[in-house]
């Protein structure tokens, strides 16, 4: 495929993420400034090529006794590395930031013994409902977003896909009703506005229901709930189920797809294994910081730090041509 520069990437994910989050958070009448730090920052800690890449810097790390989790590294950025001020280290965020770093994911209750590093973060209680908000919000972003990223780079079957995706199929024929006349691109994005507007809808009422059916008052109301209170009604989780099922089966298994992201995170394996047996091959801070921390470990910060397009120059420079370049960043 060729490069668009109408392809999503991290930072326009991310904004997306942002704009949503604030809608929900707003109409929830919950803390929009924390949602929308959380929502910046939940994917500051990704390595190149998304889950792809951090499933393979962990199987990396594991050979060397460690092991890479995308939101710890998040932590471990945003308190260490992101130096601003010369009195500390990090940062400074507020305790609510950095616990939903951490947590907007998932929970740890029950498993604490496995996470000592966390140990601060109240990992037997849930977060606050504007980190529970940012997974779902997440899911929303980057499943819309892939299916019109999906139709950019002509990978799309819209037959398929309104046949296969009811919650999409229903909207496109409520648009087509209305505009049977306008060019099918506009119909497309006016029914995948739809899509959006359902689940951002659906999660805001379903969890606006949830929190006065559990008596819910304050946020020590929340942290001590049973389960989560933040996601879609049944009937919604299934559709939006049925969208990434699409998604897995027509476009993130498709072997253009595949094939291009299992080079790339060979080219992730093949620097880490060349940064871990050549002294001086990282930037100078880098090999500062590995004589006084283990070698893997400041390996793996320096490539997580990456950028896709960055590390496949530096694969290149090392070890010349053959490197094909990642063709877009389609989640997976």
């Amino acid at each position: 495929m060729r490069f668009s520069d109408h392809f999503r990437n991290r930072l326009t994910h991310t904004l997306e993420v942002s704009q949503i989050a604030r809608t929900v958070a707003t109409a929830l009448e919950l803390n929009s400034e924390l949602v929308e730090a959380l929502a910046l920052v939940h994917d500051i800690g990704h390595p190149p090529f998304g889950h792809a890449g951090e499933r393979k810097l962990n199987e990396l790390m594991k050979r060397h006794g460690g092991r890479f989790n995308h939101n710890l590294h998040a932590l471990r950025i945003v308190d260490q590395f992101e130096q601003r001020y010369p009195d500390h280290p990090g940062l400074n965020l507020t305790f609510e930031v950095r616990e939903g770093i951490v947590k907007h994911s998932r929970d740890y209750a029950g498993r604490e013994a496995e996470w000592p590093e966390l140990a601060d973060y109240l990992l037997e209680l849930r977060p606050p409902l504007e980190a529970q908000l940012i997974d779902w919000v997440d899911e929303i972003a980057y499943n819309t977003a892939d299916l019109d990223d999906a139709r950019e780079a002509e990978l799309l079957d819209l037959k398929v896909l309104r046949r296969d995706v009811p919650i999409f199929g229903e909207a496109y024929e409520r648009v087509n009703a209305k505009y049977p006349t306008v060019i099918e691109k506009l119909k497309f994005n006016d029914a995948l506005k739809g899509v959006l507007d359902q689940l951002v809808t659906d999660l805001i009422e379903t969890t606006s229901a949830r929190v006065r059916e559990a008596g819910v008052n304050t946020v020590d109301d929340v942290r001590k709930a049973g389960k989560r209170l933040a996601g879609f009604s049944p009937a919604l989780a299934e559709r939006n189920a049925e969208l990434k099922r699409f998604l897995f089966s027509n476009i993130y298994e498709r072997p253009i797809i595949t094939e291009d992201r299992d080079r790339s995170v060979r080219c992730l394996a093949e620097l880490f294994e060349y940064f871990m047996a050549s002294p001086k091959s990282m930037p100078a801070p880098y090999e500062e910081m590995a004589r006084v921390e283990p070698r893997h470990v400041v390996v793996c910060d320096y490539i997580a730090g990456m950028t896709d397009q960055f590390l496949l120059r530096q694969h290149h420079q090392v070890f010349g041509a053959g490197t094909a370049a990642s063709a877009k960043n389609i989640s997976a």
